[in-house]
């Protein structure tokens, strides 16, 4: 008996022989346009093994292995597996995806997991590669008081902060990950886009529709909630200590208060983005501007108040400025959530998830990526004259010039996302979209402590 498996270039499955279902147990009108080629195999061996074997496949022009596949009742078989790359239109013509040929072998067949496995393992579960979209606003903090002069903040403190943000996010993404497989969003979306081998830094990394962490095996709901728990449990601890730091460093309560509200805020928002009763995610618009306000102005104005030695005036000049901080790097990270709503345009449809793609269509919300763009890159020339008069020796010309070529840069992914915005081929914008953040966010960084002019 032999499976015949044929898949396109990201795994969805096209066609299944009578042996391929009689062997793992599915049907054809179960899989075809519908799972991916994941579904056959323990995560763990998808993360470590599925790769470097297309890519070998693709080099070679054939790849064999031996491994363990799993049945649709989760037994576990011993099999060898050859795949090849597959070009439906013809050799000449660009490749369509790949075909592999599964015979049930007579005999154990372990496949090793290494100990990088278990950290990618990890890191997949939590999202983790993700974390920078909330850290590089607490460094833009840090480096606008740098800037700003001597002994502003608080080393420690920032260190604690990063370590209370990182496990916060972690909190959030476990949560939404949690509450997006129990309502069934997840398991619906058949469209969402994994990085696979387009991108050498990103590659094989989850963009949309969830981390697919519960649908790989790699973690289950209940454990899910758990671990959601455990980060909740490190971020208050670092709450804490940060807390005791800001009473200390200021000799005042105030910083304190408003430490304690903004980080209770940031707890609620990442909770009830996909929480029931709320679900922010969903409610036209609202997703998006809680996604702005937690990676943006309320992440950067409690840092000042966390970090700083000095007490921080409500309304102050200051209080402002910290707010003006995060409007940028909020901006952008909200294009980030926005872009990777594109392909899972009909799954939110289905399950009532009203974000602003699923109101106003993929084709009119290319236009609103732009305004976001737009509207970043407006106020970042406007807030040029802000940092002059807050940052000695401030490289205004040099903040102009760069943000002007980062601007063009913005304009070519959205010229992509204008041709691509209903094709697969989207994907690279959505690659794109992430980098530009954190390229932009470490210019922004460096050009706030003009260090190495001095």
């Amino acid at each position: 008996m032999k499976s015949v498996i044929i898949c396109d270039m990201e795994g969805i499955i096209q066609n299944l022989n009578k042996d391929g279902e009689k062997m793992f147990g599915y049907s054809n009108f179960e899989l075809v346009g519908k799972k991916r080629v994941s579904i056959f195999s323990p995560g763990e061996i998808v993360l470590q093994n599925v790769l470097g074997w297309l890519k070998k496949a693709n080099t070679e022009g054939e790849f064999e292995t031996k491994t363990n596949f799993l049945k649709k009742d989760g037994t576990i078989l011993n099999a060898k597996i050859t795949i090849t790359p597959n070009f439906s239109n013809g050799k000449n013509n660009p490749q369509t995806g790949y075909c592999g040929i599964t015979e049930i072998i007579n005999e154990k067949v372990n496949v090793p997991i290494t100990f990088s496995t278990k950290i990618i393992k990890a890191v997949a579960i939590t999202r983790a590669g993700f974390t920078s979209a909330s850290l590089f606003p607490v460094l833009v903090v840090g480096s606008y008081l740098a800037g700003k002069g001597d002994y502003l903040f608080s080393p420690i403190t920032l260190i604690l902060t990063l370590i209370g943000i990182l496990t916060l996010q972690l909190f959030s993404n476990l949560y939404n990950d949690y509450f997006d497989v129990k309502d069934g969003t997840d398991g619906l979306n058949k469209d969402y886009f994994n990085v696979g081998m387009n991108d050498p830094i990103l590659k094989g990394a989850q963009l949309s529709g969830g981390s697919r962490a519960v649908e790989l095996g790699l973690i289950t709901l209940s454990k899910t909630k758990l671990l959601a728990n455990v980060m909740l449990i490190f971020t208050l601890f670092s709450a804490l200590l940060v807390l005791l730091l800001s009473y200390l460093n200021t000799n005042s309560l105030s910083n304190l208060i408003y430490v304690s509200i903004i980080a209770l805020i940031g707890i609620f928002l990442g909770y009830f983005y996909t929480a029931k009763p709320l679900k922010l995610s969903g409610r036209k618009g609202i997703g998006e501007l809680t996604i702005f306000l937690s990676f943006g102005p309320l992440l950067t104005l409690g840092t000042g108040f966390a970090i700083s030695v000095d007490t921080i005036i409500l309304f102050s000049q200051e209080f402002y400025n910290l707010i003006f901080l995060g409007i940028p790097v909020g901006l952008l990270t909200t294009n980030i959530l926005f872009i990777n709503q594109f392909p899972d345009y009909k799954s939110d449809k289905l399950v009532g998830k009203n974000n602003l793609v699923v109101l106003f269509g993929k084709k009119v919300s290319r236009w609103i990526y732009l305004f976001i763009l737009l509207f970043a890159f407006i106020f970042i020339f406007y807030f040029g004259e802000v940092l002059v008069t807050n940052i000695p020796d401030f490289p205004l010309t040099l903040y102009y010039i760069s943000n002007s070529i980062l601007f063009l840069l913005g304009l070519l992914i959205v010229l992509h996302i204008f041709k691509n915005y209903d094709r697969r081929s989207l994907v690279r914008s959505n690659i794109n979209t992430i980098y530009y953040q954190m390229i932009f966010s470490i210019v922004y960084i460096l050009l706030l402590n003009p260090f190495y002019i001095n």
